[in-house]
């Protein structure tokens, strides 16, 4: 079986389109990267992880099929790439720089307030 033939029979027996598949291999990819990796969501690795997948899979589409209208292909790419890198790009951000949002953790916040 393809790469082609696996996501193919994926997209067929999730019931999700491609679109859909690459939001949540993005972010499933980042996690299994990070617990892997032993590394926090706030590390840029998880998520260079997904980025080398990405960029491997779009080379790997472009190259095995060929449409009649090349720039419609790239664009299909380019919003493929779109898709899977957002949320693990938010995630690796909101991790490093607003981690309270994700945990919940008020400590900090009490610590730097004066009360009178």
């Amino acid at each position: 079986m393809s790469w082609y033939d696996f996501k193919y029979w994926l997209a067929t027996a999730s019931g999700l389109n491609m679109d859909a598949l690459h939001v949540h291999a993005g972010i499933a990819i980042q996690l299994a990267a990070a617990l892997l990796l032993r590394r926090s969501m706030k590390s840029p690795l998880p998520w260079l992880v997904v980025l080398v997948a990405i960029v491997v899979n779009e080379n790997y589409d472009l190259h095995y099929e060929y449409w009649p209208d090349r720039a419609e292909q790239w664009a299909e790419s380019i919003k493929d790439f779109w898709n899977t890198m957002l949320l693990p790009t938010l995630l690796m951000l909101i991790a490093r720089f607003m981690p309270r949002v994700l945990t919940g953790d008020r400590r900090n916040v009490a610590e730097t307030t004066v009360v009178p």
